[in-house]
């Protein structure tokens, strides 16, 4: 099976055009004020224009009002809903999209009961837990926290970069990876060569 990847926090339509054609399965968007990486609903539909075919968008929330939420998908072509807060199972379902929500790993949280409280998601993000921030942290956490043959896909967050993730696929075997500092220029923009990197070591890790 292919490990999907998903690249987050564009913020610049070349740029998310350029990820696009080395070969990310998925561009994450942050609606999340307090980002660095946040995008305005003007800017997310620019990169949304610029994708193309068969890309899909995830936007990312981190308990946001159901009335923003709403707004932004009445003006941008989303795909996918990715949950970053304390948000409840039937606040992710309401909005009629397919979602997933993130967890934040850490030794008390049960990830078994998460993906029975979940079971309506499309699978598990899996991040590393830093008191008060929500994500993004650029940091990774004990992969062996992992409860193997969880229910949901997992697709795993938190300090990939080109130097790890193939370690990533090989131990963790997720469904899918994220990243977004790892591959960075600059807060928002990627790097393209970190790009191509990281999605040649994903590729390599799934032959072997």
């Amino acid at each position: 099976m292919r490990t999907r990847i998903k690249i987050c926090g564009l913020t610049e339509a070349d740029n998310a055009r350029r990820v696009a054609a080395l070969g990310a399965d998925t561009i994450g968007l942050v609606f999340y004020p307090p980002s660095p990486r946040a995008v305005s609903i003007e800017q997310a539909r620019l990169i949304c224009q610029a994708l193309p075919p068969f890309v899909t968008v995830t936007a990312l929330f981190v308990d946001e009002t159901p009335e923003r939420v709403s707004q932004i998908l009445q003006q941008v072509p989303v795909d996918l809903l990715q949950f970053h807060g304390d948000e409840s199972p039937s606040y992710c379902q309401q909005f009629s999209k397919p979602y997933i929500k993130a967890v934040r790993v850490r030794p008390a949280v049960d990830l078994p009961e998460l993906a029975r409280q979940y079971a309506s998601s499309q699978g598990l993000l899996l991040d590393a837990y830093k008191p008060g921030v929500p994500g993004g942290t650029g940091e990774s956490f004990d992969w062996q926290l992992i409860t193997p043959d969880l229910p949901l896909p997992v697709i795993l967050a938190g300090g990939l970069d080109p130097n790890n993730v193939a370690d990533a696929v090989n131990r963790v075997s997720p469904y899918a990876v994220d990243v977004s500092g790892g591959v960075e220029a600059s807060k928002g923009i990627k790097d393209i060569e970190l790009v191509e990197r990281f999605i040649e070591e994903v590729a390599r890790a799934d032959r072997s």
